[in-house]
């Protein structure tokens, strides 16, 4: 048995349309929203009386997906400290490799978006950055350079 694909990887958000208008400008596009509950609910995720909203973002060309989620019920419990540090254990960032990092960084900074240290280069290979977005999601840029 082995791995086909990876569907895609879910994110908790308090402000699911902030977080939607983000990944938006960033270049996602929205596949569909959706209201879920209920048992089949329930059994997934392992908590009582879900009921969520969920925003299906996905990468151009298809190939990449990120499941935005808010909880009305049971409440999101939120971390502290709020923004975690990207050396923190567990699921810590999302990449995406962009065409230009500076004219992505000028579209996402009004919605948020703030660089954690700087535009890095890495050889002559790739420009690099790391950027707190919606719900102190880390998010990491890519532009190949070489």
């Amino acid at each position: 048995m082995t791995v086909e694909r990876m569907d895609n990887v879910g994110i908790v958000v308090e402000d699911l349309d902030a977080a939607v208008e983000f990944f938006t400008v960033l270049g996602l596009e929205l596949e569909g929203r959706a209201e879920v509950e209920g048992d089949w609910v329930d059994r997934t995720v392992g908590l009582d009386g879900v009921r969520s909203e969920i925003a299906m973002m996905r990468t151009p060309g298809g190939h990449g997906r990120l499941e935005l989620t808010r909880y009305a019920a049971p409440v999101a419990a939120p971390t502290e400290p709020a923004a975690l540090p990207p050396n923190t254990l567990g699921l810590h960032r999302v990449m995406f490799t962009v065409d230009d990092v500076d004219a992505t960084l000028d579209r996402l900074r009004p919605l948020g978006g703030q660089v954690l240290g700087g535009v890095a280069q890495f050889e002559s290979a790739y420009r690099l950055c790391y950027l707190r977005g919606p719900a102190g999601i880390v998010v990491a840029l890519a532009e190949e350079i070489g």
